[in-house]
């Protein structure tokens, strides 16, 4: 089996990256590559995304708890409210990530999502979503690329509207993660499923343990 795929002690074979920590495998069997949708979870994304450039995700889920509840649960209109003194009482907070760019990014954003109408940030970013079958699913790590026209097109027009922290590469981080992309790389019981069964939401690692296991 390749490098890129980890079978844990129950059969179950996954991509390599998940399986150094336990909130990592249960990430990658449950969110990462599943299809996401609605304004509210897409603005978290995309603000979770911005804190963790240059930090490691694990860090970021590890605090995702307690980003929300600073964040008011990351609903844009009240994110939008957020004054000085709301600055300082995030910057400290030693349970998120203390980034005054960041912080001040994540206030800024809410309110370009707050003016949008319902439903618009959903479209707006699932249009850069390419065919499932834009390109093979990765056999390895090295495959996946960093950045992509869809990325940098989102990118584009995510900056042009006033957003900030949405570079090319933390976009396509996004589009993984929110499923817009499929990059579960081959002999992953992700890959194997399917994005149908994501979408669906019956994804069952137990049910898809390789052949022997």
């Amino acid at each position: 089996m390749s490098l890129d795929v980890a079978v844990d002690e129950t059969g179950v074979a996954r991509c390599a990256w998940a399986d150094s920590d336990s909130e990592y495998r249960r990430y990658h069997d449950e969110e990462w590559g599943t299809p996401l949708h609605g304004d509210r979870a897409l603005f978290e994304k995309m603000s979770l995304e911005g804190f963790q450039a240059g930090l490691s995700w694990i860090t970021i889920l590890r605090k995702r708890p307690r980003f929300r509840e600073a964040f008011a649960g990351f609903e844009p209109e009240a994110i939008a409210q957020f004054g000085d003194d709301d600055i300082e009482r995030l910057m400290a907070d030693a349970g998120i990530v203390r980034n005054r760019a960041k912080i001040l990014a994540t206030i800024s954003n809410a309110r370009v999502v707050a003016e949008m109408a319902e439903g618009e940030l959903d479209e707006l970013m699932w249009s850069f979503a390419p065919p499932a079958d834009a390109r093979p699913r990765p056999r390895s790590f090295a495959e996946i690329p960093a950045t992509t026209p869809e990325s940098k097109a989102m990118s584009k027009v995510l900056l042009a509207r006033g957003f900030r922290f949405v570079g090319p590469t933390t976009m396509y981080a996004l589009m993984q993660s929110a499923g817009m992309v499929d990059d579960h790389v081959e002999g992953c019981w992700r890959a194997a499923s399917g994005s149908s069964a994501a979408a669906r939401g019956d994804l069952s690692p137990s049910s898809r343990r390789p052949a022997g296991a």
